[in-house]
């Protein structure tokens, strides 16, 4: 009777000593599930969500300059002011044109909250780039051999070409009567490049350089020229807006100075530059690039594609 008290005694005592430890296992758990939560340590879920994060961005850290940026909490960019392209609303204040709307997005995509811009004189818009006093040159700026030279490009956001623009009575009807003609352009551009061509091969009679956009178009409106040779989107975009002009496009015209429009950075600035690139490229797999353009009265015309527009930058 004892041996069998005993033996229950004994079973009793291994039970609660059973129920004990597994009591034990179950706070110990409990305790590092806290410890966790209070060191930060990432939870299942967190690191589900950094997960998604690092799929955003293809699971590369953010470069150094758009860290910079981040902090700053703006981006500057430089620009010469020009409309359509990145231009102030002088009634609002506000960042406008068909550059700053595409680089709006791709600071969106890129978490960029705000951009700033310094008005630049077009010729020395790589030079204040390299002299780090803006963070890219966004101004309409065509991808050549010689500023690959200088800085890094941007695959191209789209193209066009140059126009002729003169007064509205004028006796000009074609590119043959520019011959003998005081024509403006401005410095810096493929199309001043493209006016002293003309000059070198005697086909207009005299080249004035004008700073910016305004005062080529305030030239030809004055007659101190004869016609200005310059953007065709700006031209068009310019005559359509300002009914003070008596002015209009040479017709019909057959643009020489063609090409693919992108941004420039610094060369060091790599990391920054296939970032902005894996945005602007995303822009316009999904439509909105296009979009923009359409947005300003361009057609597909315009629209440069992902394979089309890669730019083989030099370093």
């Amino acid at each position: 009777m004892k041996k069998m008290n005993l033996r229950k005694s004994i079973a009793g005592i291994l039970i609660l000593v059973m129920a004990l430890a597994l009591t034990g296992c179950g706070s110990k758990s409990n305790d590092n599930s806290k410890e966790t939560a209070a060191t930060g340590e990432a939870t299942p879920t967190a690191k589900t969500e950094e997960g998604a994060k690092a799929a955003d961005t293809g699971g590369a850290a953010e470069s150094k300059l758009l860290k910079k940026i981040k902090e700053t909490g703006y981006i500057t960019i430089g620009s010469s002011n020009d409309a359509p392209f990145c231009y102030t609303d002088v009634s609002t204040g506000e960042l406008k044109g068909i550059d700053i709307e595409i680089l709006r997005e791709i600071c969106k995509r890129l978490g960029i909250p705000d951009i700033k811009m310094k008005v630049v004189d077009f010729a020395n818009l790589l030079v204040e780039l390299n002299n780090n006093n803006i963070d890219m040159v966004v101004d309409a700026m065509y991808v050549k051999d010689e500023r690959l030279q200088v800085a890094a490009f941007t695959d191209k956001w789209y193209q066009e070409g140059e126009a002729v623009v003169i007064p509205s009575d004028s006796a000009i009807a074609s590119k043959e009567d520019l011959k003998g003609k005081d024509i403006g352009a401005q410095p810096g551009t493929t199309f001043y490049e493209t006016a002293q061509k003309w000059l070198d091969d005697g086909k207009i009679g005299k080249l004035d350089a004008f700073d910016n956009q305004a005062t080529l178009m305030t030239a030809v409106n004055m007659g101190k020229v004869d016609a200005v040779v310059t953007d065709g989107i700006v031209a068009g975009y310019t005559l359509s807006s300002d009914s003070s002009l008596k002015l209009k496009l040479l017709s019909p015209y057959e643009a020489e100075a063609s090409g693919q429009i992108g941004a420039a950075v610094r060369f060091e600035d790599e990391d920054f530059l296939k970032e902005v690139n894996t945005a602007l490229n995303a822009m316009k797999e999904d439509g909105s690039l296009l979009t923009i353009l359409k947005n300003y009265g361009l057609t597909e015309d315009y629209f440069v594609s992902v394979d089309d527009g890669k730019t083989t930058n030099v370093k």
